[in-house]
């Protein structure tokens, strides 16, 4: 009998805000809920945005005033959500109109004791200059070069990037600034924040969770899919030497793609379980809960984690995707809307998926789902959001151009559709699922992957599968992608609504639609309408993949046949304490008054305090052992 995977909490951070309790989901469907459930989505962006903090009762902008919740909203409302989904990338990240170049200009000071006069003249830093350099920063444009005690200031050349927009995290969200962040890459830094949100969000404390699962009974799965390229990872080890700068001791280790998975483990569960890091571009993310999701259907393992997190948001990625011809240009996004008249388009409508389009718009974000075997989640109480019975992933064979779509994505989808269809009916599959697609606003994936939707559905005699997707909002967050996927797809059982496409005005000529109905505005279906999604992921060298995605209502229709009355009786009590619990860690993040969890040499052991026979090991810390009964599935070679 197959264990039933269930997502049991999620969170996280990206353009729209936190994921946990559908606040980023919410924010993109902002303008049909009720008036109540948009006051937290505006108060918690005014706390992770630092515009405003929440003392004795009321709210306290930079500016000093003291102002109600309603006062606050009013003032400041709509510069909150400006500072959210895709935009122009702000300063706070790198300036796009002066991006560095590493040839200088470089201006030799003669001290005297009234002024410094400087002699200009051009070079590029010697790379064989002496040991005797010493290279500080002064700003974004000037470095300070003393040798032997001699001033020289470089001058470094500038340039404008011709893309400007990009999905970034809120402005003035600064993770770095919640924990003792310890020169982490902004990677790890979002990783901290996003997987404390989803273990929080679920309403049972960690410590709970452990005590009812063996040590080796645990998983975490998680990766970016560029690893840390920022100047506190991998991207600091490669230019700091070209710089005049020096490489720390960091720099290599922190950049890892699979630096995610370790510091969940190291720093926030102090899981000593399965941990692996699957690694696929796009698919990043559906990798790592495919091995997940074996794992606990096979009872191998009882709880998981699952995570990613890409902060590619970088001038050198930003150029490797651009010279590719990948990514929305500015002249371009002019063109495209016939406009002359005017320096730049309107950046909030750079991703248009499925429309007429020019490239995709680069993301940054961090999600994390925190997975149990549906036995533990009935004996916890755990809110139980949705289930994922089976991702399927398959690559594209011969190819001419590694990059280029090819054919595994009509294996994944089909797939995906027959197995769903066996649990849910035809009926179910045409009629009452919803498709999460990969949509990147690239001309060729607006052909390509609607192809693979439209023949995977009428193949099944769908004749309008609604299909949205969530990067016209959220922008491209690379191996990320599928967690931004599922969690803002949990959102539509929460408040009924459909997130539409509505950066796409109309649907490019040349789109496959048979079978299919590509929705362009929200939709209110209602709470139950849907019994599944399928999210679909489409990346490059190859690697596809879709996921299956149960409804929380679905999922319960099929527990009702494994458990008694009895028992879901007693599950039900259970939740509403937990959901209680969830709340309040909600309403206290929207106030302000949590942190991440960030556990630095905390129990750290050693080999001596373990307890080793030939049966078991028993972990300090742990209530079960880990049990060296292991079964010998060769016993018929033996």
């Amino acid at each position: 009998m197959a264990r039933l995977p269930v997502i049991v909490g999620f969170g996280g951070i990206n353009s729209a805000g936190r994921t946990s309790s559908h606040q980023a989901y919410r924010r993109i469907v902002f303008d049909l809920l009720p008036n109540s459930i948009q006051q937290d989505v505006i108060l918690d962006l005014a706390t992770i945005t630092d515009m405003a903090e929440h003392k004795n009762g009321l709210w306290h902008t930079k500016s000093g005033e003291a102002l109600d919740a309603a006062a606050l909203i009013d003032s400041i409302g709509e510069s909150l959500l400006a500072r959210t989904l895709i935009r122009r990338i702000h300063p706070s990240l790198f300036d796009v109109d002066h991006v560095v170049l590493h040839k200088s200009t470089v201006l030799q000071a003669n001290q005297s004791e009234e002024k410094l006069s400087f002699t200009i003249k051009t070079r590029s830093l010697p790379s064989d200059r002496p040991t005797n350099w010493q290279v500080t920063e002064i700003s974004d444009s000037l470095s300070e070069v003393v040798v032997d005690g001699n001033l020289e200031t470089f001058i470094k050349d500038t340039r404008p990037l011709s893309v400007k927009a990009a999905g970034q995290l809120p402005t003035g969200f600064d993770p770095s600034k919640l924990y003792q962040s310890r020169n982490h890459p902004r990677g790890l830094q979002m990783t901290v924040y996003g997987a404390s949100d989803a273990i929080k969000s679920s309403g049972i404390d960690w410590e709970t969770i452990r005590s009812k699962v063996a040590p080796d009974q645990m998983a975490v799965y998680a990766a970016n899919s560029i690893g840390q390229m920022d100047d506190l990872g991998f991207g600091g080890m490669l230019k700091s030497a070209l710089m005049g700068k020096r490489t720390t001791s960091k720099h290599l280790p922190l950049g890892y793609a699979q630096m995610p998975a370790d510091f969940v483990n190291a720093y926030i569960l102090g899981s000593v379980g399965n941990v692996g890091t699957a690694i696929g571009a796009c698919a990043t993310y559906f990798f790592n809960l495919e091995k997940a999701i074996d794992g606990i259907k096979s009872g191998k393992f009882r709880v998981a984690m699952v995570g990613g997190s890409d902060a590619p948001i970088t001038p050198e990625i930003i150029e490797g995707f651009r010279t590719m011809g990948a990514l929305a240009e500015d002249t371009a996004l002019l063109a495209l809307d016939q406009i002359t008249n005017q320096e730049e388009p309107d950046h909030t409508r750079s991703c248009r998926p499925f429309a007429q389009n020019c490239g995709f718009t680069i993301g940054e974000s961090s999600q994390w789902t925190l997975l149990m075997d549906d036995e533990l989640a009935i004996e916890l109480g755990a809110q139980i959001f949705g289930a994922i019975p089976a991702v399927f992933s398959y690559a594209d064979g011969h190819k001419k151009s590694i990059s280029a779509p090819g054919i595994g994505n009509y294996l994944t989808m089909s797939k995906a559709m027959a197995y769903l269809q066996n649990i849910i009916g035809n009926d179910g599959l045409t009629q009452r699922t919803f498709i999460q697609a990969h949509g990147t606003s690239t001309p060729q994936n607006r052909i390509t992957e609607s192809h693979v939707l439209s023949k995977a559905a009428t193949s099944f005699g769908a004749t309008g599968i609604p299909v949205v997707a969530m990067k016209a909002f959220l922008g491209h967050s690379q191996g990320t992608a599928g967690g931004d996927q599922l969690h803002l797809s949990l959102g539509v059982w929460k408040d009924g609504i459909l997130p539409g496409i509505t950066t796409s005005h109309e649907i490019a000529d040349d789109v496959y639609q048979e079978g299919l109905k590509f929705q362009l505005k929200h939709e209110a279906y209602g709470k139950d309408y849907f019994d599944a999604a399928l999210l679909n992921s489409k990346g490059f060298g190859g690697n596809n993949a879709t996921a299956v995605l149960l409804s929380p209502n679905q999922a319960m229709k099929m527990l009702s046949k494994r458990y008694t009355a009895e028992q879901l009786d007693a599950y039900q009590t259970k939740k509403a304490e937990v959901v209680n619990v969830a709340e309040e860690y909600n309403q206290a993040t929207i106030r302000g008054e949590t942190l991440p969890i960030y556990k630095f040499g905390f129990n750290v052991l050693g080999g001596e305090e373990l307890e080793i026979t030939d049966k078991e090991i028993r972990l300090p810390g742990y209530e079960m052992p880990v049990d060296l009964n292991t079964e010998n599935e060769f016993s018929d070679l033996s």
